[in-house]
């Protein structure tokens, strides 16, 4: 039976954030993500959770100034240092919150910088935070992001994302698979989630066109969650869909599928 996250950087958004956390234990569910914990106080944050009963799940590490348009800034030689202080305050905040897994986001090319480059500094700072997330007992991953959404994005397929995680070389780096970007890059869902499945660790879901709940667009939710099931995939499966209504009048896809 499939385990589902609440992403709450996209579900119940029509609360401010901190009750967000109440709202999905009231929904039925058991575990929740988001995007980023960092901008608030982190006494304040680990109550709510404490009282909430919820496991966070993941996180993404700093990603730069989201609002103006940055998407991760792995990628950037000349925020390295940047990156890795990221990383140790991300690490910070998971073991506060006993989240056991971050994300990284490998960021868009930056201007003057070529592909090549980039991806040098990707591996680099991916070996540094594989290394350090280790020894805190943390998971890394690597997501794709598509391009289409996020024009420029360095690593925008999953078959990008393992190649780079081969090239990092590290036991403690996996894949994020997020269902909705794979889609829309990609396609043939299957058999890419059965041939990568031990190298993921974390997978999240949307349907496409409009990055609404499943069972708004093409992909057969259906077949693809009881395909996880037969595969034996445990994990968690994050909820990072944009609501097409109420949030809470959007689970009905997940009723039928447990």
């Amino acid at each position: 039976m499939p385990r589902f996250s609440a992403n709450l950087s996209f579900l119940f958004t029509e609360r401010p954030f901190l009750e967000r956390f109440s709202a999905a234990r009231m929904a039925g569910f058991a575990a929740v993500e988001f995007h980023f914990p960092y901008e608030f106080d982190r006494a304040a944050l680990a109550e709510v959770v404490l009282t909430s009963g919820l496991d966070v799940v993941l996180f993404n590490l700093p990603a730069g100034n989201w609002a103006a348009g940055e998407r991760g800034i792995a990628c950037h030689p000349r925020r390295i240092a940047e990156f890795q202080d990221g990383v140790g305050l991300a690490i910070e905040y998971a073991k506060l919150l006993g989240c056991p897994r971050l994300n990284c986001l490998a960021g868009i090319v930056p201007e003057g910088i070529s592909p090549e480059k980039a991806r040098e500094t990707l591996v680099e700072n991916l070996r540094f935070a594989a290394a350090v997330t280790r020894r805190a007992g943390i998971e890394l991953l690597l997501e794709p992001l598509n391009t289409r959404d996020t024009p420029g994005f360095l690593v925008s397929t999953s078959t990008a994302g393992l190649a780079l995680i081969a090239a990092v070389g590290h036991e403690n780096l996996r894949l994020q698979f997020d269902i909705y970007h794979a889609q829309v890059m990609e396609g043939d869902l299957a058999r890419r989630l059965e041939e990568n499945l031990p190298r993921i660790g974390h997978i999240q879901l949307a349907d496409n066109p409009g990055r609404h709940e499943p069972g708004t667009g093409e992909i057969n939710f259906p077949f693809l969650l009881a395909h996880l099931d037969r595969l034996g995939y445990t994990g968690w499966i994050g909820c990072e869909y944009k609501p097409s209504a109420a949030t809470e009048g959007s689970f009905a896809w997940m009723d039928a599928a447990r």
